[in-house]
């Protein structure tokens, strides 16, 4: 019998895998809370399920389309999930006002997921984009 741990990680993983990889809606919808709080959303961006969707779906797939996620490990206690992975992609589109260059990249992500009933209900990221918006201005 699966644990609420095991059943939090599969809900990660799958949301990396469906909806970071594939771009399926049904999955980000299915594992979103409709008031989701994404702490790494900006300053007076809007929240619940738009907060993630909107950066995910129409800026950074925009601009990777072919994203593939890696995932070094996922740790998990209580109701959260903690991963680092990596998602490697080709800076295929326009990207925060920067066109194409078609480099490829590595965007390094350590996410905190808080789950409730198999769902996202909070999100706390980092990742290295800073980096790779200077690699991808640069000629």
């Amino acid at each position: 019998m699966q644990t609420i741990i095991d059943q939090n990680k599969k809900a990660v993983l799958r949301f990396n895998r469906e909806f970071i990889e594939q771009g399926n809606l049904n999955s980000f919808k299915e594992l979103v809370a409709d008031d989701v709080i994404n702490h790494s959303a900006p300053v007076g961006s809007p929240q619940g399920q738009e907060s993630m969707l909107y950066f995910l779906q129409y800026i950074l797939r925009k601009g990777f389309p072919d994203m593939k996620v890696e995932i070094f490990d996922q740790v998990a206690e209580g109701d959260k999930v903690t991963t680092r992975k990596a998602i490697h992609a080709t800076h295929q589109g326009e990207f925060m006002g920067i066109p194409a260059s078609n480099k490829k990249v590595t965007i390094q992500v350590i996410d905190i997921i808080r789950l409730r009933d198999g769902k996202y209900v909070e999100h706390w990221g980092v990742s290295n984009l800073g980096e790779i918006i200077s690699q991808i201005s640069s000629n």
